[in-house]
């Protein structure tokens, strides 16, 4: 599991025009929710974009005041104009709490349909699990090697270890072996041609 290390400095000001003026600092204001007291602070975004800007699941190591608080991001609000970052939640991961993220899925294995010129088309890209720290995991890997053309994996055929709950309906497809044009329509052609063989007998 990666870590990202952020450095926070602590707020004491919080309200609307105390993030403004954080904002104009060129800073992004933070909370980390889950500890004793919420934490109010501000980050570099240069430090969160590892984090952020990317499709895999990370962990934050967030320092606030000489102290390290493992956390994950639980909210991210963008600038609706600049899509610039003006706010992040972050939730603090406490042994044995049980915490909700949803992480990415990866495939192992190639499908018999994948050979015959078939394309794996990916449905669902996260799933959402429940679990606590220690069982966390940055994917969730689904075995494809059994897909044939036209045929799906679903959520309800993950696999995962002791101690994680996927919380994501059951019966959402999370990827198919695509038929190709190509291949769509020569099947087509040649039952037209059965068809017609039929019809002259």
């Amino acid at each position: 599991m990666e870590i990202v290390a952020v450095k926070g400095q602590v707020r004491t000001d919080v309200g609307k025009k105390a993030s403004k003026a954080v904002r104009n600092a060129g800073r992004v204001p933070c909370v980390i929710y889950g500890t004793e007291e919420t934490l109010h602070f501000s980050i570099d975004p240069k430090e969160v974009k590892p984090l952020i800007y990317t499709p895999a699941f990370k962990l934050a190591e967030v320092e606030v005041d000489g102290t390290a608080h493992k956390c994950i991001v639980k909210d991210i609000q963008f600038h609706p104009v600049s899509d610039e970052i003006v706010h992040i939640d972050f939730l603090a991961l406490t042994d044995g709490r049980k915490v909700k993220v949803e992480v990415p899925v990866g495939f192992q294995g190639v499908s018999p349909g994948m050979k015959l010129g078939g394309k794996l088309q990916q449905n669902l890209r996260r799933v959402k699990i429940k679990t606590t720290p220690e069982h966390l995991v940055d994917q969730l890997v689904l075995d494809v090697s059994h897909l044939e053309l036209g045929q799906s994996v679903r959520v309800r055929d993950l696999q995962v270890s002791e101690g994680i709950e996927i919380m994501s309906p059951a019966g959402t497809p999370i990827a198919t072996v695509e038929i190709p044009r190509a291949l769509r329509s020569a099947a087509s052609a040649a039952s037209k041609e059965e068809g017609a063989e039929g019809d002259d007998e």
